[in-house]
């Protein structure tokens, strides 16, 4: 075989490996943080029907998603979460449960995350991704 041949061969096998790791590849700290999360969390937390998690790390921060923001109506992620609640006024007592509920599960999930060593901070971020397998739309 040339050797030019087997020099393209690995620079070929070189590129691959990088496109590998900077796009597929996901990082062991926030696969061991969202493994604290679905082993550490209650009950309620593992079968919740969003799944809380770490999306990145920014240093020593650790990002996680969250279907709530400032910007999405509160109204439009509970449905997606608990769909009984189609219909339901932001003031009916159901709702306003499962308001807190997500609340107390997203901030356990948050605390679980800062027990973990290497963590200082965390803050949410809008899963956009989650919302619109959801049929909710993000560009309000």
């Amino acid at each position: 075989m040339n050797k030019r041949y087997i020099y393209w061969a690995i620079a070929l096998m070189l590129l691959l490996a990088a496109i590998y790791g900077a796009f597929f590849r996901t990082d062991p700290k926030v696969d061991a943080l969202n493994r604290a999360i679905a082993t550490q969390g209650d009950q309620a937390l593992r079968n919740y029907p969003y799944p809380f998690h770490v999306m990145r790390m920014d240093g020593s921060i650790a990002v996680m998603g969250s279907p709530r923001s400032a910007q999405m109506p509160v109204s439009q992620m509970i449905r997606a979460i608990d769909p009984h609640l189609e219909g339901a006024s932001p003031s009916d007592p159901d709702f306003v449960a499962a308001e807190q509920q997500m609340a107390r599960l997203q901030f356990e999930a948050r605390d679980i995350v800062m027990k973990q060593p290497g963590v200082t901070g965390a803050r949410f971020e809008l899963d956009k991704d989650w919302l619109q397998e959801h049929q909710i739309d993000t560009d309000q």
